[in-house]
């Protein structure tokens, strides 16, 4: 699931890079068509036991927990299935971090889903943002970045999209001990 904020006002924003790395991993695997259940935008992607559901909350991001909630109850899923990918102010912008659990960092779409699962043992990819030189978290996560962090943020979601092939293919561990180097 990768969150964001729906809509075209949001499109291109620091805060949609959850949204970003979804729709290029669905291209990626030839994705099936998407389809819309209460609170996300899904598809169905892979083949035999490898089958993926790929989710965009269509909740604003401070309720993302709302979709993530439907999507495991929908599908009789664990809180340990789900791999929850947003951006993240405390990594340098174009670094990614996967982990599993912990807390939500301050970070509101996080812990609307530790709240709403009432776990925080799930999946994170991270996309590294960098904070604002000036002015206030909110406005920047809300911002279009200029072209040379969109570069580093293009290189991220490319590595994000990579790591979450691998992580499919080799499990967490090794997905860590992979991508968590410096990127």
């Amino acid at each position: 699931m990768g969150l964001g904020n729906p809509g075209p006002r949001y499109s291109g924003t620091r805060h949609n890079l959850g949204y970003r790395v979804v729709e290029a991993l669905a291209r990626q695997l030839k994705a099936e068509s998407p389809f819309q259940l209460r609170h996300s935008l899904c598809a169905a992607a892979g083949s035999g036991e490898k089958r993926l559901l790929l989710a965009q909350p269509l909740t604003y991001m401070n309720l993302s927990g709302r979709a993530a909630a439907e999507l495991l109850r929908r599908y009789g899923l664990e809180p340990g299935q789900l791999v929850l990918v947003y951006d993240d102010l405390d990594l340098p912008p174009g670094r990614i971090r996967l982990r599993r659990g912990g807390s939500s960092a301050g970070h509101r779409g996080v812990q609307s889903v530790i709240e709403a699962l009432g776990s925080a043992d799930f999946l994170r990819l991270r996309l590294g943002i960098g904070k604002p030189s000036e002015g206030d978290a909110a406005t920047y996560v809300l911002e279009v970045p200029p072209p040379p962090e969109q570069e580093l943020l293009d290189r991220a979601v490319e590595r994000a999209v990579e790591a979450l092939a691998f992580l499919v293919e080799a499990g967490p561990e090794e997905a860590m001990n992979r991508f968590n180097r410096a990127s």
